[in-house]
């Protein structure tokens, strides 16, 4: 929907010098979003800034997937109020808006519980914000959630667009919104809607203006990316194997991911595809959540540990090399402890590079809020400490496997010590080299010699300091 709230008095006018604060919360397609927003906000004249201090704008990007999302938004614009105040004190003026889930979630709820927000936009009506923001200058608060799902993509960059402004030599692409899947403890069907995948031609489109402007590694973003289906230039069906095949034959793309996927949608073209292409890195997220067939089921999703584990099965069989990464929920209702212990042997017997864990939380609206049996928080606890450590210890396992490897990273950007410059690993790993390895962009052959707690070393890549145990990425 759009609606104008309420008017106050007109703003006074304003300069060309105008900054822009975002933060971020949550998954890689609201780090794109926050990008599109920025790009459309530099053609109103905006510059970003890193410091909220320094800013005319303020927008809180907000996620609505983790514990207790809306408070810590509602937690942060209490200090903003504050700072809103002082420079208010000052003659300046700073404006507020929260963008993305929760503010598709909860709309003009947001303005009247944290009057100091100006403005509230759904994650599909970031090419407004400058007609919001106009508004808001007359005096208007404004919420602006409402969209034709056939205009999901029409304004993502495509044939239309002129160039794309590089951020680097890494870009997210986004080829799929929405999910169809409503899992009992997910709100994505609610604030991101139905599964819609965007059209071939425009998708190549992006592709090549990204690797025009340097970009060597692409990342395919979606809520269920590997959902997505559409038609080559010839007409011919494709499934997300198929649009791979593709994008890997534009000269300058040296590197494609993509995320997030659901098992169910793993098909045997796409896993075809992890063993042709030697573009596709050999790192797969694929979230799982639990080990329990029980607590499977009462999350609606449609498989079971044995399905899961036989698919892995069959990855593994295309792609020997392939490193594994998922998602697991602690505590959903009626977990037992003998559910629990289901989870920790299926993450036994796949062995993860990486994942996320988190404990359950209700999100008003869900099937699973309503759900009889909601586990104590300190069972939760104990059980979320016990599965990252088994988490952490096979990641630690998994990256000192690599030690005394040759392995080819892509030179992303300059490293924290001028004698060094970081990469990434074909297993999304930072690693840390020397300085003359290459140029940005280049990809090159390293032997790991060392790891750290967030990253690997490369020979000659130099000593880190005594006592210095942090990412150096």
């Amino acid at each position: 929907m759009t609606e104008t709230i309420e008017r106050r008095e007109p703003a006074t006018a304003r300069d060309n010098t105008r900054k822009v604060f975002i933060k971020t919360y949550g998954c890689q397609m609201n780090v794109y979003d926050s990008q599109r927003m920025g790009d459309a906000l530099a053609k109103d004249g905006y510059r970003p800034t890193e410091t909220m201090e320094d800013a005319d704008l303020v927008l809180l990007n907000t996620c609505h997937i983790r514990e207790k999302a809306a408070e810590k938004i509602y937690s942060e614009l209490g200090r903003i109020r504050l700072l809103k105040a002082d420079k208010a004190s000052r003659g300046e003026e700073l404006r507020v808006g929260v963008t993305g889930c929760v503010a598709q979630a909860e709309g003009r709820e947001i303005i009247d519980r944290a009057p100091v927000v100006d403005l509230v936009i759904g994650p599909q009506t970031y090419h407004r914000l400058p007609d919001a923001l106009a508004r808001v200058a007359k005096g208007d608060k404004v919420v602006d959630t409402d969209y034709a799902v056939e205009d999901k993509f029409a304004h993502l960059p495509g044939a239309e667009a002129p160039q794309i402004r590089a951020r680097g030599v890494t870009a997210f692409l986004t080829v799929q919104e929405g999910c169809d899947k409503f899992c009992t403890f997910c709100v994505v069907p609610y604030t991101r809607g139905a599964e819609v995948s965007r059209a071939f031609g425009p998708i190549m489109d992006e592709a090549r203006r990204l690797a025009d402007a340097g970009v060597r590694a692409v990342t395919l973003l979606g809520q269920n990316v590997n959902a997505w289906s559409g038609q080559d230039v010839a007409g011919r069906p494709l499934g997300l194997g198929g649009l791979l095949r593709a994008l890997a034959e534009i000269p300058g793309i040296g590197r494609l991911r993509y995320t997030t996927s659901h098992p169910r949608d793993m098909d045997d073209d796409l896993i075809a595809a992890h063993r042709d292409l030697s573009a596709l890195m050999p790192y797969l997220h694929l979230p799982v959540q639990s080990g329990s067939d029980r607590i499977l089921k009462a999350m609606n999703r449609r498989h079971t540990a044995a399905d899961y584990l036989a698919l892995l099965d069959r990855i593994r069989a295309a792609r020997p090399d392939i490193a594994l990464s998922g998602d697991f929920i602690v505590g959903f209702p009626g977990e037992s402890d003998a559910d629990f212990e289901a989870t920790m042997r299926l993450v036994e017997k796949v062995g993860y590079a990486s994942a996320f864990s988190f404990k359950y939380s209700p999100r008003p609206g869900t099937p699973g809020a309503d759900m009889d049996g909601h586990v104590e928080e300190t069972v939760k606890s104990e059980r979320l400490q016990r599965l990252q450590a088994l988490l952490r210890e096979q990641q630690t396992a998994f990256a000192e496997s690599l030690v005394g490897r040759d392995v080819e990273i892509l030179v992303e950007k300059p490293g924290r010590y001028a004698h060094q410059r970081v990469g990434r690993s074909p297993f999304l790993q930072p690693v840390v080299a020397a300085a003359d390895v290459g140029e940005i962009g280049d990809l090159v052959t390293v032997r790991i010699a060392a790891t750290l707690p967030n990253s690997l070393l490369a020979e000659g890549s130099g000593a880190v300091r005594a006592g210095d145990t942090r990412n150096v990425a």
